[in-house]
């Protein structure tokens, strides 16, 4: 059987009882679903991630509602259903709606709810506690499937690498260009996508890869910079929050990270993306990774050492100037 909008082939449903292979019965179906998100054509993928990022609410409308959210079809979320060993979609909403209540009614819900507001003698503690929840949060949000992929394609000698965001997240990705140019050559971070860098977009091609940031409060240049890389035939990752921006329409893999904060959108879920992906890409660069980290660090060095040995450089309690012969003996 073939999945009839990414032609690719569809793997068998799983056992009529709802429950994937090797998964428990206590799993939910967004457990089930986010497990098994490495086994479902990219048709599938697009419905999967629409439910998750608006779960269990997008799983309540019509398929032909949830169809249209996740820019499929009909068809292709019946075929999700199947896979997970439910006989009809009808049958899925059933078991969203007695996941809601189990969940409702359960204790620690009720705890949660009545818990009463952290005073501000323990707000310190408090929003500590909520960004180490977000941490702890990343695994659970992010396919590992889908992360897997992203380090397969970036350790794989892209032929250039470019890398943007949004008005907050353009940090977030200086620093994962920064960090992966240690590791892979050809990385560049993108200032400014669809303006003076539209070159560097417009020069990308098969073999290149474009990662995208964006979170909430979405914005249209990410979007259209992920269509563009698309366009090119560059493979797009894009690094977004729960809801999904819309530049996943032109990705080819998508990493989720909660962001929930107060009053702002928190980082740390996706600052922790970041550094694993560095360290993945790096451990499966094998040699050719440590070689490049050890001519960067050759090169810094030399950098640094021209800047100590300027004979401009003056001491700083004194205000005279220090030779280089000082300097060295110093360091001595």
């Amino acid at each position: 059987m073939m999945d009839n909008e990414a032609g690719t082939p569809a793997l068998s449903p799983g056992p009529s009882t709802g429950t994937p292979p090797g998964a428990g019965a206590s799993q939910t179906l967004s457990e089930q679903i986010f497990e098994r998100m490495g086994e479902l054509s990219p048709a599938e993928r697009k419905v999967a991630r629409a439910l998750l990022a608006s779960y269990p609410s997008a799983g309540l409308a019509s398929a032909a509602a949830l169809a249209k959210v996740a820019g499929t079809s009909s068809p292709t979320v019946l075929r999700l259903v199947s896979r997970l060993g439910i006989g009809s979609y009808p049958d899925f909403q059933e078991r969203l709606r007695e996941e809601i209540t189990s969940h409702m009614n359960s204790p620690v819900s009720r705890t949660e709810r009545a818990r009463p507001s952290m005073d501000g003698g323990g707000l310190l503690a408090h929003a500590v506690s909520d960004r180490i929840a977000l941490l702890d949060s990343v695994p659970e949000s992010v396919p590992p499937s889908e992360f897997d992929r992203a380090v397969a394609v970036l350790a794989a000698r892209p032929k250039h690498v470019a890398i943007s965001g949004g008005y907050f997240t353009r940090y977030l990705a200086m620093l994962l260009a920064s960090q992966l140019d240690q590791a892979i050559a050809n990385v560049d971070y993108i200032a400014e996508p669809l303006s003076h860098d539209i070159g560097k977009y417009l020069q990308l091609s098969i073999g290149s890869v474009a990662v995208i940031f964006d979170i909430r409060r979405y914005e249209l240049t990410s979007s259209l910079a992920a269509q563009t890389a698309k366009a090119q035939g560059a493979t797009v990752i894009v690094l977004t929050d729960q809801g999904l921006s819309p530049a996943v329409d032109h990705a080819d893999i998508v990493l989720p990270v909660t962001v929930n904060g107060v009053p702002f959108d928190s980082m740390v879920g996706l600052v922790a993306l970041i550094e694993a992906l560095v360290e993945g890409v790096l451990a499966a660069s094998g040699d050719r990774g440590i070689d490049r980290m050890k001519q960067w660090e050759e090169s810094v060095r030399i950098a640094r050492a021209f800047r100590v040995l300027n004979p401009l450089e003056t001491d700083v309690a004194t205000g005279t100037p220090v030779t280089p012969t000082d300097l060295k003996e110093e360091s001595t």
